[in-house]
């Protein structure tokens, strides 16, 4: 099981306690608002702040804040699911690492046991390759490569949808064996 989420950070950048973070956020209503009517107001709070991507900060606060009051779990995402990632680095270029893993994978009509549902897909930007599918159960598996340092690049796998922790979990140890024939 994955540990809450850490407050010290959002406690140090933004000089203001945790229970002082609660009590705020709680006098806002956020025991009633969703997580995206939550972040704004605390985008709000820190505006002033100079820090770099208030955007993420607001995000992270609104996390934590969620896990302290049990609206959410660690690992869980805003909708209820969860999600699972495994990544590897290997020798070459994006292209040549892309080219792997369809190679690896390009023989597979399922992943552990369950069927691909949608057929997967490439593509392309400057700084990334991607590959993804879906599988039967509605979770989707999403392959980014981006380089991670002159000749290597690294293959991340980033199962979404999942619908409890032990299943990101069983998943986590599938992705990296997998991996493991890069």
């Amino acid at each position: 099981m994955t540990k809450p989420q850490g407050v010290g950070p959002y406690e140090k950048i933004t000089q203001r306690p945790w229970p002082e973070w609660v009590a705020l956020i709680d006098s806002m209503g956020g025991r009633e608002l969703a997580h995206p009517e939550i972040v704004p107001l605390v985008q709000g709070e820190i505006a002033h702040l100079e820090m770099k991507n208030h955007g993420w900060w607001a995000q992270g606060i609104t996390i934590a804040y969620e896990q302290h009051i049990g609206r959410r779990i660690p690992g869980q995402q805003g909708d209820g699911t969860f999600a699972s990632s495994a990544s590897k680095t290997v020798s070459g270029s994006m292209d040549e690492a892309l080219a792997a893993w369809i190679e690896l994978v390009d023989a597979c009509s399922s992943f552990n046991n369950l069927e691909v549902s949608e057929e997967p897909t490439t593509s392309a930007t400057e700084k990334w390759r991607y590959w993804r599918c879906g599988l039967e159960d509605d979770s989707r598996v999403n392959v980014t490569v981006n380089e991670s340092a002159p000749g290597k690049s690294r293959v991340a796998v980033q199962h979404a949808r999942l619908l409890s922790p032990e299943a990101a979990a069983e998943w986590k140890a599938f992705w990296k064996e997998l991996l493991a024939g890069l």
